[in-house]
């Protein structure tokens, strides 16, 4: 078996609110329901996902 290789994943930059209620959004997977707390995320492509707060502020950093 060939080693593995290290890589990082590129910085990619997103939009994102905390919302403060529960919902509901349509991804690519069907759609998806956030708790309240929980960030709604719109990646590069225009697509909407929920994240769950505690992976989303291990995961990301505010940019100006």
């Amino acid at each position: 078996m060939s080693e593995f290789k290290r890589y990082v994943k590129r910085p990619i930059p997103i939009q994102a609110k905390q919302m403060s209620e529960p919902f509901f959004v349509e991804t690519n997977e069907g759609t998806m329901q956030g708790k309240a707390g929980d960030y709604l995320i719109i990646g590069i492509r225009g697509e909407q996902y929920p994240c769950d707060k505690g992976i989303f502020e291990e995961s990301y950093v505010g940019v100006e």
